[in-house]
């Protein structure tokens, strides 16, 4: 593996390295974000964040809120399988979104960047709900953890920028950390949504939690996924689980 690109700032250094034509992003050591020219699909936590869009039917999401953009992955896989839908990006360092704009091919006719703290940026934000917001807001550090805990104050904030039917899709590190989170085990925020599920893949220790404010079940999204080869189960290898709902 090549390195392409490294920047070192006081305590943090990032990182563009190339296996063949994919470019990966690494901050501190921790991977990121991976990109390839002529591949949707890399195979890695960024598949699974949007893989659940197949949820819904095709042109049900068209307002779109990334919270943490990383090197860009998720929103050329947003642009590439939904079509021109509105994108907005909120991150945190300012090198990632260098990086999504410089390596990965980010254009602005792509996404809406902002260079924000996400959780201040989503209290100060007064516009039109969205149709999915993807959470993928974590630390840069070796040890790896949620950047913004998924407590109730944090989860209400999302639930309150969602449209009704809206989808939430969140990153964790492990099945105990989604069933932990306010999504699952607060009634007041549970009750939200209709469908709950868990995706992992087994090389990863990342799970993503997704919780469907319309009912929904695995047998929808399989069928939605048969004309989408990128995202064939046996290729991907992806462990879908449904989320015990609340019990009233």
């Amino acid at each position: 593996m090549a390195l392409l690109w490294q920047k070192q700032t006081r305590d943090t250094c990032y990182e563009v390295r190339t296996a063949g034509r994919t470019r990966r992003l690494y901050t501190n050591g921790v991977f990121h974000s991976q990109y390839h020219p002529d591949r949707a699909v890399c195979g890695g936590v960024w598949d699974l964040l949007v893989l659940p869009v197949f949820f819904r039917p095709p042109g049900r999401i068209k307002r779109v809120l990334l919270l943490g953009v990383g090197g860009g992955s998720a929103i050329r896989m947003l642009h590439h399988f939904l079509g021109p839908v509105d994108i907005t990006g909120v991150e945190l360092s300012k090198t990632h979104l260098q990086v999504a704009r410089q390596f990965f091919g980010i254009k602005k006719s792509m996404a809406t960047l902002h260079h924000a703290d996400a959780v201040r940026w989503l209290n100060d934000y007064d516009g039109p709900p969205f149709d999915l917001i993807i959470d993928d807001l974590f630390g840069s550090e070796d040890d790896v953890e949620r950047a913004v805990p998924a407590d109730k104050t944090w989860c209400t904030t999302l639930v309150q920028n969602l449209n009704k039917n809206g989808m939430l899709v969140m990153n964790f590190i492990g099945s105990k950390a989604v069933r932990k989170s306010a999504c699952v085990a607060e009634p007041s925020i549970a009750r939200y949504f209709k469908s709950s599920f868990q995706l992992s893949l087994p090389a990863y220790e990342n799970v993503i939690g997704v919780f469907l404010g319309a009912p929904s079940n695995a047998t929808l999204l399989r069928a939605n996924l048969q004309d989408i080869p990128e995202f064939c189960q046996n290729r991907l290898g992806f462990s879908l689980r449904t989320l015990p709902a609340i019990r009233v």
